[in-house]
């Protein structure tokens, strides 16, 4: 496989405002394409923004959503992959001739969609289906996959992908500075942003501390680590509602090393080159080689009775 240069964003999307959010998604394309990027990965439901959504009725939600590859958003992305000559992927509401509603994630080039994933845990708004397949496709040569936010943290989609052949998993979020049991954890105060500038020490403190990128840390690291795979993960910036979101969109190798990170307090694009050799030589290639799946098989595919509890939904009301 020949090296690819893929960028990851952040931004700040508006709620609900498709035209400005793929106004910001074209503009920082064209930038990463000036870099030399062939790919650009946008977070978690760029297009439509993500927490707003918690509050819809399905009426209201099923308005945001749009079919695909034949909604207006999908062909816009499209249109602008093949005027800049760079492959997008970003996220939006989908909506499906038999009623149903997804959180997708597509990867487009210039000539048409080439890959949709739905997200296996959804749990922004009651009446989102969850998806039921993994996605493993072509791009320039690579095998990559699509997880979407909470499903990263379901250690057996990230092995599973991986196990499929991917090489690349793309990893569109939208979180940290949210409450949870976890030490540390918690919302980031709105009022900050408001003057990022003169609040830019306390900002960083907060982003980088225990309610966003040090959480990150104990576990992100560890998912491209394990399955020797390279790890795009893209996260909005600031408002997204009435949250504030840290950024912090990076790309890991298949060490589990970061190559590139956004850092500043506001709309940015970071670049890697991803080469073939690194995902031999990483760690995690010996180990998924040296499996033993008839110990542990029937363990891990036993039933079992998924719960999902996500406390912020309530706390932030």
């Amino acid at each position: 496989m020949e090296p690819i240069r893929i960028a990851t964003a952040q931004f700040e999307n508006r709620s609900n405002d498709k035209q400005y959010n793929l106004q910001k998604i074209r503009t920082l394309a064209t930038e990463a394409k000036q870099q030399g990027a062939q790919v650009i990965a946008f977070h978690e439901c760029s297009v439509t923004g993500y927490t707003f959504a918690r509050h819809l009725s399905k009426e209201a939600l099923t308005d945001v959503a749009e079919s695909i590859p034949d909604g207006e958003s999908v062909q816009q992305l499209i249109a602008i992959a093949k005027e800049i000559g760079i492959v997008i992927l970003a996220g939006l509401f989908e909506k499906t001739a038999d009623d149903h509603l997804y959180k997708a994630y597509v990867c487009v080039d210039g000539n048409g969609l080439v890959a949709k994933y739905r997200k296996l845990h959804p749990f922004i708004n009651p009446y989102l289906t969850p998806g039921d397949e993994y996605v493993v496709f072509d791009l320039l040569g690579w095998k990559c996959g699509i997880l979407i936010c909470y499903d990263n943290n379901i250690i057996e989609n990230v092995r599973a992908t991986a196990l499929l052949g991917a090489d690349i998993i793309f990893m569109p979020h939208v979180t940290m500075c949210t409450p949870s049991p976890r030490p540390g954890a918690g919302f980031v105060d709105a009022e900050l942003w408001k003057d990022k500038v003169r609040n830019a020490t306390l900002l960083r403190a907060e982003f980088d501390g225990l309610k966003g990128r040090s959480w990150l840390m104990k576990w992100l690291p560890a998912r491209a680590y394990d399955n020797a795979i390279y790890a795009i993960f893209s996260n909005p910036i600031g408002m997204d509602d009435d949250q504030l979101k840290n950024g912090c969109s990076m790309i890991l190798d298949p060490f589990g090393d970061i190559i590139a990170e956004c850092r500043t307090l506001g709309d940015e694009i970071a670049i890697a080159t991803l080469t073939a050799e690194k995902l031999q030589l990483a760690g995690g290639h010996r180990y998924r080689n040296a499996r033993r799946p008839e110990l542990y098989g029937n363990i891990i595919a036993a039933p079992h009775q998924s719960v999902q509890k996500v406390a912020w939904l309530k706390e932030s009301k």
